[in-house]
């Protein structure tokens, strides 16, 4: 699926990629700028969460849990460097718990991911509009 959309339809984009996909795993590809984390928080929030959320930049991954006891994460792996450091902050744990888990920057991590993680690319169209691609 293909979708080019601007800030407006960013709700109607959550909703149309969480019908859409398979995996609780999602992995949002794009260059820095593109939207990843103005994406990943309206799905959260169509999740259930009602909590405040923030970019893990710096914590590396946030944690919510919606009204029906449902964890969420979010992940930044932008400032990781190495395998082993995403294995030292417990990566493949969080996979494990059969949890939401929303990818920012997977390419940093790209041997650890679990098989089957639904796929998001976002390209820039212009300064207003992105595309997005779901693998």
């Amino acid at each position: 699926m293909k979708l080019t959309y601007g800030l407006q339809d960013i709700p109607n984009v959550a909703a149309k990629i969480l019908k859409t996909i398979k995996s609780k795993n999602i992995l949002f590809h794009g260059d820095m700028g593109m939207g990843k984390t103005t994406l990943i928080k309206e799905i959260i929030k169509q999740l259930g969460v009602t909590d405040t959320v923030s970019s893990p930049t710096y914590s590396i991954v946030n944690e919510y849990k919606t009204p029906d006891n449902n964890t969420v994460y979010h992940f930044d792996f932008y400032r990781i460097n190495s395998d082993e450091e995403a294995m030292d902050f417990g990566i493949e744990e969080y996979f494990f718990e059969q949890a939401w888990c929303l990818m920012e920057w997977p390419n940093k991590v790209e041997n650890l991911l679990p098989l089957g993680a639904a796929q998001i690319f976002i390209t820039a169209v212009d300064d207003t509009q992105r595309t997005i691609e779901i693998k």
